[in-house]
């Protein structure tokens, strides 16, 4: 993996219940691990925009590519987010590259707003 490609800083935010001073639990996001990645637009992922309800809906997809870590290496579809910019992204998949322990790839989609 080429060092000089990995040019942005993404955060990945964890779902979790968080209790209040009073007791009481909510669901949010919290910053979970934050680094830099390579970015590509053009990917297997569907990139395009839709009619719902009378209005245009973007369903941008984009992959990032990460170094392997111990941090990284836990990080699913389910509990997990990326924050790129100003933008939210679900993962749809985790590829850990062949197993070799040296980069991972997320496969995302752009959250509705």
């Amino acid at each position: 993996m080429e060092v000089a490609l990995l040019n942005t800083q993404i955060t990945f935010q964890k779902h979790e219940v968080v209790t209040d001073d009073i007791g009481n639990h909510t669901n949010d996001w919290t910053d979970y691990y934050s680094c830099f990645a390579t970015v590509s637009g053009e990917d297997s992922v569907k990139s395009t925009e839709g009619e719902t309800a009378a209005t245009t809906t973007d369903h941008s997809g984009i992959s990032f590519s990460i170094r392997y870590c111990k941090a990284a290496s836990v990080i699913n579809s389910t509990e997990y987010r990326v924050i790129f910019g100003d933008d939210i992204y679900n993962i749809l998949s985790v590829d850990h590259m062949n197993f070799k322990r040296k980069s991972l790839k997320f496969r995302c989609e752009k959250v509705r707003r």
